[in-house]
């Protein structure tokens, strides 16, 4: 029986239809038969050309109900299977197999639908490895594409800390001063530091009546001075009244003209400032004023306009003595005639209590700051000359403008402390502490700006009374900001810390970015140059930067305008960083669950 059997797989083209029985037997010992293919030498040239013809089928039944999808589809294979092959050399043997199992064992094509499908599994059960690394290498193609996420910024942060506040909203605040000014001892006034740089002065006024007159000439002792009130009980300075060589250099007169200007227009009524008159600048004229009991009103502002214009040195004088002579009637009002009524208070004094909704007015800030600044640092400007050239140690301003708006968007109010790194001479944190009535402390390592600054300090101590207003605490510090024991005392206490690092060398910016660590949630830190790693302000997060220190900031660039700092006319900007651990961490969770959906993507 076996030898029959053997004898008909030899033949088959005897088998029929009703024979298909018969072969069964021989389906399952059909790995027996493989067997017989190892024997068959492996370059015959007559089982080459056989393999497209067992493959020439399928081939002819594909073209036969080819379509344009089918056709897609098939290429769409090619293409895919096609990168799976190492080389040529690989896939060959395995073409060759599948050709010699075909040819020796495959029945010849039939019409039988039975036929087909055993033709179809043999031909899947001859290549399992092949289909099965071909679809995994597929699997494994379409695994590693990373998903895609959404690029984290540092901008990306859940709550919307970035936005400051509006440097013109109003910060309350009580700048009422419950002391009357006395003489101190060591106060610059204006005649002193004019009198000590005596023969850098001309003479300015003349008299138009008598050319031969002397008085207003310069002269060590018997110089030409004028006497100004201020809002202040007891408190008045005196003006020497010439003009400055140099046209940059500290002038009196001018300074005497813009002091009185800005006690008027900020400590006074409209009815009371009526009473001055007019300047040619006044685009409107004030409203009559009830005092004026239908007497003549003489145009006070305006005469002393045109005295310094003609240079009329007694007109000026003249004009001058009956503006303080308004100005003490406001001060020192007509006691009552029933001497158990209270007196009357100082009018001025009283004025300071009505800016409490809205703190001390910018233009007082400036004039006082102005006046400590031209009668204590001026005089000492050859001293801030004296450092190496395109160092750390540079020394550069930023001017009372851009100051104020700092100290607006900063939000800096009485309790509040400001450190400056790199103080100078003490105008940033004197300023601070005047205008919002905060604390503030600073630190300097050129002794000259450190020497400067400590004189400031006081001076600016006694001109805040002479105008009636209180300030902040001061505190300055000449040393290393590095070093300092102080500053690392209170930086987890500030609320803003100005760095004016311009001209930092880049390791000394390095250097400073520690103590940020230190800050407090919400604190502030500005500066001329930005902390934050990297060129870019808003840069897109990753591995590299994710921890960097600066991660902890929201960063916002705020510009300022010409005129703004001491060493350029032209705009620039300037950067707050605000310190937002809360936000750094929500945008630090969605970067590490973005990463580890990447890292399971790749496996």
């Amino acid at each position: 029986m076996l030898s029959s059997t053997s004898t008909s797989s030899t033949s088959p083209h005897k088998f029929s239809f009703f024979s298909r029985p018969k072969t069964t037997s021989l389906t399952t010992p059909r790995v027996v038969v493989t067997t017989r293919i190892v024997t068959v030498q492996r370059p015959a040239v007559a089982a080459k050309p056989v393999a497209p013809t067992s493959a020439a089928p399928p081939k002819a039944h594909s073209a036969a109900q080819e379509t344009p999808m089918s056709k897609m589809s098939t290429t769409t294979a090619q293409k895919r299977k096609r990168p799976a092959r190492d080389t040529d050399a690989d896939a060959r043997p395995s073409v060759a197999k599948r050709a010699r199992g075909r040819v020796a064992h495959a029945p010849t094509p039939s019409p039988s639908t039975d036929s087909s499908r055993s033709s179809t599994r043999e031909r899947s059960s001859l290549t399992p490895g092949a289909s099965s690394a071909a679809s995994s290498r597929a699997s494994t193609r379409f695994r590693t594409s990373p998903p895609t996420s959404e690029a984290l910024y540092r901008s990306s942060r859940s709550r919307s800390v970035s936005v400051l506040a509006n440097i013109d909203e109003p910060i309350e605040r009580d700048c009422y001063l419950d002391e009357t000014h006395a003489s101190e001892q060591g106060f610059m006034s204006c005649e002193l530091v004019v009198n000590s740089l005596m023969k850098s002065y001309k003479a300015f006024f003349k008299n138009p009546e008598d050319p031969t007159d002397t008085s207003f000439e310069p002269h060590p002792t018997d110089y030409p001075v004028a006497e100004l009130e201020f809002p202040n009980t007891g408190a008045s300075e005196r003006y020497i009244l010439l003009a400055p060589k140099d046209k940059d250099h500290y002038n009196p007169i001018m300074c005497l003209e813009k002091s009185l200007y800005t006690i008027i227009d900020t400590y006074l009524t409209p009815e009371q400032q009526a009473l001055f008159g007019t300047t040619y600048s006044d685009i409107a004229p004030p409203s009559p004023s009830p005092l004026d009991n239908g007497f003549p009103r003489v145009n006070h502002l305006r005469n002393l306009q045109r005295a310094i214009h003609k240079r009329d040195g007694p007109l000026f004088v003249a004009t001058l003595n009956d503006i303080n002579a308004l100005l003490r009637t406001f001060k020192y009002p007509a006691l009552p005639a029933d001497i158990f009524e209270a007196p009357s208070p100082n009018a001025l004094r009283e004025a300071i209590r009505t800016w409490r909704p809205t703190g001390m007015p910018t233009p007082i800030v400036h004039r006082i700051v102005d006046e400590t600044y031209q009668r204590t640092v001026g005089p000492r400007t050859h001293e801030l000359a004296h450092y190496e050239a395109f160092s750390s140690t540079v020394y550069g301003e930023l001017m009372p403008t851009l100051v104020s708006d700092i100290i607006r968007l900063a939000r800096l109010r009485p309790g509040s402390l400001l450190i400056d790194l790199g103080s100078g001479v003490g105008n940033i944190v004197l300023q601070a502490a005047l205008q919002s009535g905060c604390d503030a402390f600073g630190v300097e390592i050129m002794p000259a700006p450190a020497s400067i600054a400590r004189e400031q300090r006081e001076q600016m101590r006694m001109r805040a009374r002479m105008w009636g207003v209180t300030m902040g605490e001061v505190e300055l510090e000449e040393g290393d900001m590095l070093e300092s024991k102080r500053v690392s005392e209170l930086m987890g206490e500030a609320d803003v810390v100005l760095i004016n690092n311009k001209v930092f060398s880049e390791p000394l910016n390095e250097a400073i970015r520690p103590k940020f660590l230190d800050l407090k949630e919400g604190a502030l830190v500005v500066s001329l140059k930005p902390f934050v790693a990297g060129s870019a302000l808003n840069a897109r997060l990753t591995e590299r930067n994710i921890d960097d220190i600066s991660a902890i900031f929201d960063v916002s660039e705020q510009p300022y305008h010409s005129g703004a700092v001491s060493w350029g006319s032209g705009s620039g900007s300037y950067y707050v960083h605000r310190v937002d651990r809360e936000g750094y961490k929500a945008i630090r969770e969605r970067f590490e669950s973005q990463r580890s959906r990447s890292v399971r993507s790749r496996r």
